[in-house]
């Protein structure tokens, strides 16, 4: 039987795991249990009623966080000449073309995020082994394939979160710190369930959001009800 440290055991106290608490009740208690000596992230995962082995079943897209996410991103911008300016100008850490990609193809990734022109998908489209299973393959769908430089790494800077169905039909993201206040916790988590619910894909079947939950760093996750984060 796995051992169960004190601190894991303390967090869980006054937690019914079986029970479905309150959006604002939730958020109080992650923020009452993270107590590591460093700003705990926050997690927000949801379990959807799709098979993202089918086509019409998968789901993916962006979430603009109104309060941000609390995280500095390192910003990377696949671009050429005026374009390439224009992301220096709008705060991208990196920026390049064909060099650029030979780096990334040695397998020097110091970015979090990464975005680029149209015109430089072609090259960039080489490093779809590299960059796929690490999630920073730019797509138009999330707008990370576009001309407006200027507001696809301002978004990024700003506290756009990605997401992206995994296998078992679950979606998850960072949704700020426990420094946060539970009020902007709260937008940002009701802003990220309602950006997964929009992106419902039309195979999915039944109840869509299933479960909902959140958790710190370090600290024990709360199961949320799901008509707490919709809507309102």
């Amino acid at each position: 039987m796995a051992h169960i440290g004190k601190r894991v055991v303390k967090g869980r106290e006054g937690i019914d795991r079986t029970k479905l608490y309150p959006l604002t009740d939730a958020v109080s208690l992650v923020k009452e249990r993270a107590t590591a000596k460093f700003d705990e992230t926050v997690e927000v995962s949801m379990n959807l009623g799709v098979d993202p082995r089918h086509a019409d079943q998968m789901v993916r897209g962006v979430c603009n966080l109104p309060n941000g996410s609390g995280r500095v991103l390192r910003v990377a911008v696949f671009a050429r000449g005026a374009k390439a300016e224009e992301a220096k100008k709008a705060g991208a850490d990196i920026v390049g073309a064909e060099e650029l990609v030979e780096i990334v193809q040695k397998g020097t990734i110091d970015f979090d995020r990464c975005i680029a022109t149209p015109d430089m998908m072609p090259l960039v489209g080489r490093l779809g082994k590299v960059l796929g299973p690490r999630g920073l393959m730019p797509n138009p769908k999330v707008g990370t394939v576009t001309m407006d430089l200027t507001t696809a790494v301002a978004a990024s800077k700003g506290g756009s979160v990605e997401f992206r169905v995994e296998k078992a039909g679950i979606v998850h993201a960072a949704v700020g710190k426990v420094s946060f206040s539970a009020e902007k916790l709260a937008e940002n988590i009701k802003a990220f369930a309602d950006s997964v619910a929009k992106a419902k894909p039309t195979g999915a079947k039944g109840t869509y959001i299933q479960r909902v939950a959140i958790s710190s760093t370090m600290g024990p996750g709360v199961k949320i009800e799901p008509n707490t984060v919709l809507g309102g």
